[in-house]
Protein backbone atom coordinates (compact mmCIF):
# COMPACT_ATOMS: atom_id res chain seq x y z
CA UNK A 1 0.00 0.00 0.00
CA UNK A 2 1.35 3.33 -0.47
CA UNK A 3 -0.50 7.01 -1.10
CA UNK A 4 -0.10 10.33 -3.35
CA UNK A 5 -1.67 13.30 -2.36
CA UNK A 6 -5.11 14.08 -4.06
CA UNK A 7 -6.67 17.70 -5.12
CA UNK A 8 -9.86 17.96 -6.81
CA UNK A 9 -12.61 20.21 -7.13
CA UNK A 10 -13.82 18.68 -3.99
CA UNK A 11 -11.22 19.17 -1.73
CA UNK A 12 -7.74 17.88 -0.48
CA UNK A 13 -7.49 14.05 0.33
CA UNK A 14 -5.01 11.63 0.21
CA UNK A 15 -5.82 9.10 -2.18
CA UNK A 16 -4.41 5.36 -1.45
CA UNK A 17 -2.63 3.70 -4.40
CA UNK A 18 -3.60 0.28 -2.92
CA UNK A 19 -5.31 -2.15 -5.43
CA UNK A 20 -3.67 -0.55 -8.22
CA UNK A 21 -1.53 -2.60 -10.69
CA UNK A 22 1.66 -1.18 -10.58
CA UNK A 23 3.97 0.20 -13.68
CA UNK A 24 7.05 -2.19 -14.63
CA UNK A 25 7.93 0.24 -17.37
CA UNK A 26 10.27 2.93 -16.33
CA UNK A 27 9.93 6.95 -16.68
CA UNK A 28 11.50 9.78 -17.05
CA UNK A 29 11.19 12.45 -14.36
CA UNK A 30 12.17 16.15 -14.82
CA UNK A 31 12.71 18.49 -11.93
CA UNK A 32 13.46 21.92 -12.98
CA UNK A 33 12.29 25.75 -12.01
CA UNK A 34 14.32 28.52 -9.62
CA UNK A 35 12.92 26.79 -6.19
CA UNK A 36 14.58 24.58 -3.91
CA UNK A 37 13.88 20.92 -3.98
CA UNK A 38 15.11 19.55 -7.46
CA UNK A 39 18.08 17.58 -6.03
CA UNK A 40 16.63 16.74 -2.96
CA UNK A 41 13.32 15.13 -4.21
CA UNK A 42 15.80 13.25 -6.50
CA UNK A 43 17.91 11.49 -3.82
CA UNK A 44 13.96 11.15 -1.58
CA UNK A 45 13.44 9.18 -5.16
CA UNK A 46 16.39 7.04 -4.60
CA UNK A 47 15.91 6.45 -0.88
CA UNK A 48 12.41 5.00 -1.40
CA UNK A 49 13.92 2.60 -4.27
CA UNK A 50 16.77 1.60 -2.04
CA UNK A 51 14.58 0.65 0.67
CA UNK A 52 12.06 -1.23 -2.00
CA UNK A 53 14.66 -3.58 -2.35
CA UNK A 54 16.04 -3.77 0.93
CA UNK A 55 12.91 -5.14 1.81
CA UNK A 56 11.99 -7.18 -1.53
CA UNK A 57 13.55 -9.59 -4.17
CA UNK A 58 14.18 -6.52 -6.20
CA UNK A 59 17.50 -5.38 -7.13
CA UNK A 60 18.12 -1.98 -7.08
CA UNK A 61 21.25 -0.16 -7.79
CA UNK A 62 21.96 3.34 -8.52
CA UNK A 63 23.79 5.74 -10.21
CA UNK A 64 24.31 9.70 -9.30
CA UNK A 65 25.67 11.50 -11.84
CA UNK A 66 26.05 15.29 -10.95
CA UNK A 67 27.30 17.80 -13.57
CA UNK A 68 28.69 21.47 -12.89
CA UNK A 69 29.59 19.84 -9.33
CA UNK A 70 32.96 19.58 -9.44
CA UNK A 71 35.52 18.68 -6.43
CA UNK A 72 36.57 21.49 -4.34
CA UNK A 73 32.97 23.18 -3.37
CA UNK A 74 30.30 22.06 -1.01
CA UNK A 75 26.72 21.66 -2.09
CA UNK A 76 23.86 21.16 0.08
CA UNK A 77 22.99 17.76 -1.28
CA UNK A 78 26.30 16.50 -0.17
CA UNK A 79 25.69 15.37 3.13
CA UNK A 80 22.68 13.17 2.07
CA UNK A 81 24.84 11.47 -0.79
CA UNK A 82 27.48 10.84 2.46
CA UNK A 83 24.81 9.03 4.05
CA UNK A 84 23.63 7.38 1.55
CA UNK A 85 26.97 6.06 0.51
CA UNK A 86 28.06 5.11 3.71
CA UNK A 87 24.80 3.47 4.31
CA UNK A 88 24.22 1.16 1.10
CA UNK A 89 27.67 1.32 -0.44
CA UNK A 90 26.94 -1.81 -2.60
CA UNK A 91 23.88 0.38 -4.07
CA UNK A 92 25.47 3.34 -5.01
CA UNK A 93 27.33 4.88 -7.51
CA UNK A 94 28.18 8.70 -8.01
CA UNK A 95 30.18 10.83 -10.33
CA UNK A 96 31.27 13.97 -10.49
CA UNK A 97 32.26 16.28 -13.77
CA UNK A 98 32.73 19.90 -14.02
CA UNK A 99 34.84 23.00 -12.20
CA UNK A 100 33.49 24.32 -8.23
CA UNK A 101 32.51 27.53 -8.73
CA UNK A 102 29.38 28.56 -10.37
CA UNK A 103 29.60 30.31 -14.58
CA UNK A 104 27.36 31.42 -17.18
CA UNK A 105 27.09 31.06 -20.85
CA UNK A 106 29.67 33.68 -21.75
CA UNK A 107 31.82 32.07 -19.26
CA UNK A 108 32.05 28.75 -20.88
CA UNK A 109 35.92 26.96 -21.48
CA UNK A 110 37.16 23.74 -23.06
CA UNK A 111 37.22 22.32 -19.61
CA UNK A 112 33.85 22.89 -19.11
CA UNK A 113 32.78 21.22 -22.68
CA UNK A 114 35.54 18.39 -22.20
CA UNK A 115 34.18 17.52 -18.43
CA UNK A 116 30.08 17.77 -19.29
CA UNK A 117 31.16 15.24 -22.44
CA UNK A 118 33.29 13.23 -20.33
CA UNK A 119 30.03 13.31 -17.65
CA UNK A 120 27.77 12.05 -20.40
CA UNK A 121 29.87 9.34 -21.90
CA UNK A 122 29.46 7.78 -18.42
CA UNK A 123 25.78 8.21 -18.16
CA UNK A 124 25.40 6.59 -21.65
CA UNK A 125 27.27 3.76 -20.66
CA UNK A 126 25.30 3.45 -17.72
CA UNK A 127 21.71 3.79 -19.49
CA UNK A 128 23.06 1.13 -21.99
CA UNK A 129 24.25 -1.56 -19.91
CA UNK A 130 20.82 -1.74 -17.73
CA UNK A 131 22.83 -2.17 -14.99
CA UNK A 132 20.81 0.26 -13.09
CA UNK A 133 17.52 0.86 -11.84
CA UNK A 134 17.66 4.69 -11.30
CA UNK A 135 19.77 7.21 -13.13
CA UNK A 136 20.11 10.66 -11.28
CA UNK A 137 21.49 13.37 -13.85
CA UNK A 138 21.74 16.10 -11.60
CA UNK A 139 21.93 19.01 -13.40
CA UNK A 140 21.57 17.80 -16.39
CA UNK A 141 19.13 20.92 -17.62
CA UNK A 142 21.89 23.59 -17.48
CA UNK A 143 23.85 21.74 -18.99
CA UNK A 144 21.93 21.41 -22.09
CA UNK A 145 20.73 24.97 -21.73
CA UNK A 146 24.10 26.02 -21.87
CA UNK A 147 25.14 24.04 -25.05
CA UNK A 148 27.51 22.21 -22.94
CA UNK A 149 25.61 18.46 -24.96
CA UNK A 150 24.39 18.22 -27.53
CA UNK A 151 20.28 18.07 -27.02
CA UNK A 152 19.64 15.57 -30.05
CA UNK A 153 22.48 13.11 -28.49
CA UNK A 154 20.99 13.20 -25.20
CA UNK A 155 17.08 13.11 -26.52
CA UNK A 156 18.21 10.15 -28.54
CA UNK A 157 20.06 8.31 -26.03
CA UNK A 158 17.18 8.87 -23.24
CA UNK A 159 14.61 7.34 -26.06
CA UNK A 160 16.85 4.14 -25.81
CA UNK A 161 17.04 3.87 -21.91
CA UNK A 162 15.86 0.25 -20.59
CA UNK A 163 12.02 0.01 -20.31
CA UNK A 164 11.95 -0.84 -16.35
CA UNK A 165 14.73 2.07 -15.93
CA UNK A 166 13.84 5.27 -14.45
CA UNK A 167 16.10 8.40 -15.10
CA UNK A 168 15.35 11.69 -13.28
CA UNK A 169 17.12 15.07 -15.08
CA UNK A 170 17.25 18.01 -12.55
CA UNK A 171 18.46 21.77 -12.68
CA UNK A 172 16.76 25.02 -13.84
CA UNK A 173 15.81 26.03 -17.18
CA UNK A 174 15.04 22.75 -18.69
CA UNK A 175 14.83 22.76 -22.62
CA UNK A 176 11.96 22.08 -24.40
CA UNK A 177 12.94 18.84 -26.43
CA UNK A 178 13.42 17.09 -22.65
CA UNK A 179 10.42 18.45 -21.79
CA UNK A 180 8.40 17.09 -24.63
CA UNK A 181 9.81 13.26 -24.14
CA UNK A 182 9.49 13.15 -20.02
CA UNK A 183 6.80 11.45 -18.62
CA UNK A 184 7.05 13.35 -15.69
CA UNK A 185 7.84 17.40 -15.02
CA UNK A 186 7.74 19.11 -11.58
CA UNK A 187 8.64 22.54 -11.70
CA UNK A 188 10.13 23.92 -8.23
CA UNK A 189 8.96 27.65 -8.29
CA UNK A 190 10.16 29.75 -5.26
CA UNK A 191 7.97 32.12 -3.17
CA UNK A 192 8.99 34.94 -1.23
CA UNK A 193 7.04 36.35 1.63
CA UNK A 194 8.26 40.19 1.68
CA UNK A 195 5.80 40.57 4.79
CA UNK A 196 8.83 38.78 6.90
CA UNK A 197 12.32 37.75 6.46
CA UNK A 198 11.19 34.16 7.38
CA UNK A 199 12.90 32.14 10.37
CA UNK A 200 16.49 30.39 9.10
CA UNK A 201 15.62 26.09 9.45
CA UNK A 202 11.67 26.47 8.44
CA UNK A 203 11.00 25.16 4.53
CA UNK A 204 7.67 24.36 2.99
CA UNK A 205 7.12 22.24 0.27
CA UNK A 206 3.52 22.64 -1.24
CA UNK A 207 2.05 22.34 -4.88
CA UNK A 208 0.21 19.99 -7.01
CA UNK A 209 3.41 18.64 -8.47
CA UNK A 210 5.32 15.61 -7.45
CA UNK A 211 8.51 16.05 -5.10
CA UNK A 212 7.26 17.36 -1.63
CA UNK A 213 7.44 14.47 0.47
CA UNK A 214 10.71 12.87 -1.82
CA UNK A 215 12.17 16.33 -0.79
CA UNK A 216 11.32 15.97 2.59
CA UNK A 217 13.18 12.52 2.52
CA UNK A 218 16.08 14.39 1.03
CA UNK A 219 15.96 16.57 4.01
CA UNK A 220 16.27 13.63 6.37
CA UNK A 221 18.88 12.27 4.78
CA UNK A 222 20.94 15.49 4.75
CA UNK A 223 20.96 15.91 8.12
CA UNK A 224 22.22 12.58 9.09
CA UNK A 225 24.68 13.04 6.49
CA UNK A 226 25.97 16.38 8.21
CA UNK A 227 25.63 14.57 11.61
CA UNK A 228 28.35 12.11 9.86
CA UNK A 229 30.36 15.16 8.40
CA UNK A 230 30.63 16.80 12.20
CA UNK A 231 31.09 13.40 13.70
CA UNK A 232 27.96 14.09 15.84
CA UNK A 233 24.40 12.45 15.56
CA UNK A 234 21.51 14.41 14.23
CA UNK A 235 18.48 12.72 15.30
CA UNK A 236 15.52 13.24 12.70
CA UNK A 237 11.80 13.13 13.47
CA UNK A 238 9.35 12.56 10.31
CA UNK A 239 5.54 12.81 11.54
CA UNK A 240 2.98 11.84 9.08
CA UNK A 241 -0.73 12.86 9.00
CA UNK A 242 -3.14 11.54 7.10
CA UNK A 243 -1.49 8.55 6.66
CA UNK A 244 -2.73 5.60 9.17
CA UNK A 245 -2.72 2.20 8.62
CA UNK A 246 0.30 0.60 7.70
CA UNK A 247 2.13 -0.79 5.07
CA UNK A 248 3.54 2.17 3.04
CA UNK A 249 6.46 2.28 1.25
CA UNK A 250 7.99 5.32 2.81
CA UNK A 251 7.96 2.62 5.83
CA UNK A 252 10.99 0.37 3.80
CA UNK A 253 12.92 3.77 3.30
CA UNK A 254 12.91 4.82 6.92
CA UNK A 255 13.51 1.13 7.90
CA UNK A 256 16.31 0.97 5.66
CA UNK A 257 18.03 4.42 7.79
CA UNK A 258 17.37 3.18 10.82
CA UNK A 259 19.09 -0.22 9.58
CA UNK A 260 22.03 1.90 8.71
CA UNK A 261 21.84 4.22 11.25
CA UNK A 262 20.26 3.07 14.70
CA UNK A 263 18.38 5.70 16.94
CA UNK A 264 18.78 8.31 14.41
CA UNK A 265 15.52 8.45 13.19
CA UNK A 266 12.14 8.72 14.65
CA UNK A 267 8.58 7.83 12.70
CA UNK A 268 5.22 8.40 13.81
CA UNK A 269 2.25 8.40 12.04
CA UNK A 270 -1.44 9.43 12.55
CA UNK A 271 -4.76 9.65 10.75
CA UNK A 272 -7.68 6.60 9.57
CA UNK A 273 -6.17 4.34 6.74
CA UNK A 274 -8.84 6.20 4.82
CA UNK A 275 -9.63 9.48 2.42
CA UNK A 276 -10.49 12.50 4.61
CA UNK A 277 -12.77 14.55 2.38
CA UNK A 278 -13.55 18.14 3.39
CA UNK A 279 -17.35 18.18 4.68
CA UNK A 280 -16.92 14.61 5.21
CA UNK A 281 -14.30 14.74 8.32
CA UNK A 282 -15.40 12.18 11.24
CA UNK A 283 -14.64 12.73 14.60
CA UNK A 284 -11.71 10.24 14.71
CA UNK A 285 -9.77 12.42 12.17
CA UNK A 286 -9.32 15.52 14.49
CA UNK A 287 -8.63 13.76 17.18
CA UNK A 288 -5.61 11.78 15.66
CA UNK A 289 -4.50 14.85 13.96
CA UNK A 290 -4.09 16.39 17.74
CA UNK A 291 -2.83 13.52 18.52
CA UNK A 292 0.59 13.71 15.42
CA UNK A 293 0.02 17.58 16.40
CA UNK A 294 0.88 17.09 20.45
CA UNK A 295 3.96 14.61 19.39
CA UNK A 296 4.95 17.32 16.92
CA UNK A 297 5.15 20.44 19.60
CA UNK A 298 7.24 18.66 22.24
CA UNK A 299 9.54 17.39 19.75
CA UNK A 300 10.00 21.13 18.29
CA UNK A 301 10.18 22.41 21.94
CA UNK A 302 12.72 19.71 23.09
CA UNK A 303 15.57 20.61 21.02
CA UNK A 304 16.30 16.82 20.39
CA UNK A 305 15.69 16.44 16.79
CA UNK A 306 18.02 18.51 14.33
CA UNK A 307 15.12 17.99 12.10
CA UNK A 308 11.65 17.32 12.25
CA UNK A 309 9.21 16.89 8.84
CA UNK A 310 5.37 17.28 9.13
CA UNK A 311 4.68 15.35 6.20
CA UNK A 312 0.97 16.05 5.14
CA UNK A 313 0.63 19.09 7.50
CA UNK A 314 -0.39 21.52 4.86
CA UNK A 315 -3.62 19.62 4.31
CA UNK A 316 -4.30 18.91 7.53
CA UNK A 317 -4.80 22.43 8.48
CA UNK A 318 -6.24 23.23 4.85
CA UNK A 319 -9.24 20.38 5.88
CA UNK A 320 -9.27 22.38 9.40
CA UNK A 321 -8.34 19.53 11.34
CA UNK A 322 -5.67 21.62 12.97
CA UNK A 323 -6.15 25.16 14.16
CA UNK A 324 -3.11 27.42 12.74
CA UNK A 325 -2.22 29.54 15.60
CA UNK A 326 -0.80 26.81 17.81
CA UNK A 327 1.31 25.77 14.67
CA UNK A 328 2.60 29.52 14.23
CA UNK A 329 3.50 30.18 17.59
CA UNK A 330 5.26 26.60 18.12
CA UNK A 331 7.47 27.35 15.27
CA UNK A 332 8.33 30.97 15.96
CA UNK A 333 9.64 29.68 19.33
CA UNK A 334 11.47 26.67 17.51
CA UNK A 335 15.13 25.98 18.87
CA UNK A 336 17.31 28.07 16.35
CA UNK A 337 19.38 24.56 15.15
CA UNK A 338 16.31 23.01 14.88
CA UNK A 339 14.97 22.65 10.92
CA UNK A 340 11.36 21.91 10.24
CA UNK A 341 10.22 20.73 7.28
CA UNK A 342 6.64 20.78 6.11
CA UNK A 343 5.06 18.95 3.19
CA UNK A 344 1.51 19.10 1.40
CA UNK A 345 -0.31 21.17 -0.78
CA UNK A 346 -3.54 23.09 -0.14
CA UNK A 347 -5.64 25.50 -1.43
CA UNK A 348 -5.50 28.42 1.26
CA UNK A 349 -2.04 28.97 2.65
CA UNK A 350 -1.82 29.05 6.49
CA UNK A 351 -0.19 31.89 8.55
CA UNK A 352 2.70 29.78 9.35
CA UNK A 353 4.03 29.93 5.47
CA UNK A 354 5.11 33.84 6.43
CA UNK A 355 7.54 32.41 8.88
CA UNK A 356 9.55 30.42 5.73
CA UNK A 357 13.04 31.28 4.81
CA UNK A 358 12.27 28.76 2.03
CA UNK A 359 8.54 28.14 0.24
CA UNK A 360 9.02 25.77 -2.78
CA UNK A 361 5.65 25.33 -4.54
CA UNK A 362 6.03 21.89 -7.20
CA UNK A 363 3.92 23.19 -9.97
CA UNK A 364 2.87 19.91 -12.38
CA UNK A 365 3.26 20.51 -15.66
CA UNK A 366 2.80 17.08 -16.69
CA UNK A 367 2.75 13.22 -14.80
CA UNK A 368 1.89 9.91 -16.29
CA UNK A 369 -0.59 9.60 -14.10
CA UNK A 370 -2.14 11.55 -16.05
CA UNK A 371 -1.90 9.42 -19.16
CA UNK A 372 -3.47 6.41 -17.44
CA UNK A 373 0.20 4.94 -16.43
CA UNK A 374 0.04 3.13 -13.58
CA UNK A 375 1.86 3.99 -10.02
CA UNK A 376 5.26 2.65 -8.97
CA UNK A 377 6.17 1.21 -5.42
CA UNK A 378 9.46 2.85 -4.52
CA UNK A 379 8.95 5.79 -7.09
CA UNK A 380 5.59 7.23 -6.63
CA UNK A 381 4.46 6.09 -3.38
Amino acid sequence: MGTVTAMTRNGIGIRTAQNRNERLTGQIHVYDGAGKGKSQAALGVVLRSIGLGIHSDLQTRVLLLRFLKGPGRMYDEDAAIEALQRGFPHLIDQVRTGRAEFFGADDITRFDKLEAQRGWDVAKGAIASGLYSVVVLDELNPVLDLGLLPVEEVIKTLKRKPEQMEVIATGRAAPQPLLEIADLHSEMRPHFHVATQGIDGIEIYTGEGKGKSTSALGKALQAIGRGIGQDKSHRVLIMQWLKGGSGYTEDAAIAALRQSYPSLVDHQRCGRDAIVWRGQQQELDYVEAERGWEIARAAIASGLYKTIILDELNPTVDLELLPEEPILQALLRKPRDTEVIITGRCKHLPAYFNLASVHSEMICHKHYAEKGVDLKRGVDF
